[in-house]
């Protein structure tokens, strides 16, 4: 059996590849998301664990917080028709963890979509690609 963090980010994966979106992308997920400028010009989900908090309930129960981090990146000119529907797939992707639970790990709950920023402008202007981060925050009680 694989660590919380691990197991939710795979059903997160899993929710990604299995529903539709406004653009079609196969999600991975990985622990170093690096790749060739080259490889970009399809749109590429990554999901990344991030972090874990916990905190105590009572004697017995505690409380954990995972964050998941969601990359949607893809090589485009700084043409504001492409960006605009690359920020329409991010916020898709958020109102989908906002809205329902994982179905292969229900016992965590998304109780936090953060986009901040809401994409990354050092990389549209350096390496004229697009890169939005999603940090999905889960939470499970045991």
């Amino acid at each position: 059996m694989p660590a919380n963090i691990v197991a939710i980010a795979d059903a997160v994966t899993a929710e990604l590849n299995g529903n539709s979106f406004s653009q079609p992308f196969t999600a991975q997920r990985l622990y170093l998301p690096v790749f060739d400028l080259q490889g970009m010009s399809q749109i590429k989900v990554t999901v990344v664990p991030k972090g874990i908090t916990s905190a105590s309930l009572d004697r017995s129960r505690d409380s954990f917080d995972y964050q998941i981090d969601v990359a949607v990146q893809k090589k485009t000119s700084n043409e504001i028709v492409v960006i605009d529907s690359l920020m329409l797939l991010v916020e898709e992707i958020g109102d989908y963890f906002r809205s329902n639970p994982l179905s292969s790990f229900p016992g965590a709950r998304c109780t936090n979509v953060e986009n901040l920023p809401v994409y990354a402008p050092d990389h549209l202007q350096e390496l004229r690609q697009f890169t939005s981060v999603l940090t999905l925050t889960f939470r499970l009680w045991r």
